[in-house]
């Protein structure tokens, strides 16, 4: 198999808030916003408890919340790619089977422990979404772990209805013994403010109706 090479030092940077030299001003706007979708998603849960429609891909049923699941690190990986097919990011469809229970989470913001609480972040980011795409545009395999590059956009339900899209990659590390998912570590390919300031930033349609107006 392929050893990890230069992705590993990627992955051995720093992924919670403060992490990688940024500016601490910048550290602690993008603290504030991680914790602050965070809330708002749980806040939409309660809000919405019917998500409105998200145009994506239709996929299968969730795996992995009944039966034995996937079993063994070939079996894991396909589940991942059919998690893909369900935009698990941003609806929390997910083979849970295929993951530690204490399996962390991190991406350029912050990092945690726990597969539920990533389920129900996922589920509630996608309360706030109308529309959303993301696809598996390539896998690779190493010794320690597997790392799949995606594509994402979406538009969010905010009135000014702003659009999220970024390239990216995820790191899936396994468990030596049970071949389950132990770290998951996002990367994306833009830089973290200049993510942040699309939800800002108003779609085109939305100036045009204000002209309008």
């Amino acid at each position: 198999r392929r050893r990890s090479g230069d992705l590993r030092t990627h992955a051995r940077q720093p992924t919670s808030p403060g992490g990688g030299g940024d500016k601490p001003s910048e550290n602690a706007l993008l603290r504030v916003a991680w914790y602050g979708s965070e809330l708002l998603g749980i806040a939409a849960s309660f809000l919405r408890p019917s998500p409105p429609t998200i145009e994506a891909d239709e996929g299968k049923e969730v795996a992995g919340e009944e039966g034995a699941g996937p079993s063994g690190r070939t079996q894991v990986v396909e589940a991942i790619k059919e998690d893909f097919q369900r935009s698990y990011f941003v609806t929390g469809n997910l083979t849970l089977n295929a993951y530690e229970e204490d399996c962390e989470f991190a991406d350029p913001a912050g990092s945690f422990k726990g597969l539920q609480r990533f389920k129900r972040n996922c589920s509630n980011f996608g309360l706030l979404l109308v529309k959303s795409n993301m696809k598996l545009t390539k896998w690779e395999d190493f010794e320690d772990k597997g790392v799949g590059h995606w594509r994402f956009s979406c538009v969010m339900s905010f009135p000014w209805r702003p659009i999220l899209s970024a390239t990216g990659y995820t790191e899936y590390y396994f468990n030596a013994d049970s071949g389950k998912v132990s770290r998951h570590v996002e990367h994306w390919n833009v830089p973290k403010m200049a993510l942040l300031k699309q939800i800002f930033r108003p779609t085109r349609w939305v100036w045009s109706n204000s002209a309008a107006s």
